[in-house]
């Protein structure tokens, strides 16, 4: 946690070393972690939303709707085929209580705090031997804004419709599905 009026920043993964992430976190077991970096970079959620997803929402299916909790406006996330099946693969690992339930817990039972996913994301940076300075939940979203801006250079006016973080549908996964291969 950082000090009291001290400011933090967050840095952005490579595209690429965000995707073999996920692959090596899901090798090594730890489903709950790539499920988290998964969603957030192809998403580009905020890390209170992420932990308030239920697998009811994104197990098999193609599309959710959240209303966001910092801001509550309603926002429709796409989910490619890639995608689905990792949340499939992770589900199935993870094996949790019920559809029902929150689809990040921790070993006591309880969602994940934010200051714990940072704890877990910096041991993660030091195990895989991350290029990235300050890496923390934001970084995920950074992550997928960068890779917004770095598919559309071209375009301008789409990347800032897309990434003003105030739209409430875009196919983010349609975008990005042909870079999970």
């Amino acid at each position: 946690m950082s000090l009291k009026y001290s400011s933090t920043t967050a840095d952005y993964l490579q595209w690429s070393e965000a995707m073999n992430l996920i692959r090596k976190l899901a090798r090594d077991s730890n489903y709950k972690m790539s499920l988290l970096i998964a969603l957030g970079c192809f998403t580009g959620l905020r890390i209170s939303d992420i932990l308030a997803l239920r697998w009811n929402q994104i197990l098999d299916a193609e599309e959710f709707t959240i209303t966001e909790i910092k801001t509550g406006k309603q926002r429709t996330i796409r989910i490619n085929m890639q995608l689905q099946q990792h949340i499939r693969d992770c589900y199935e690992h993870i094996n949790p209580v019920g559809i029902n339930a929150p689809a990040l817990i921790s070993q006591k039972g309880t969602v994940y705090t934010v200051q714990r996913i940072n704890v877990m994301l910096k041991e993660i940076k030091k195990k895989y031997k991350l290029h990235i300075g300050n890496f923390s939940c934001h970084s995920l979203r950074k992550t997928f804004g960068r890779q917004v801006y770095n598919m559309n250079n071209d375009n301008s006016e789409r990347f800032c419709t897309c990434c003003s973080w105030s739209y409430s549908i875009i196919p983010v996964c349609q975008l990005l599905r042909d870079t999970w291969d």
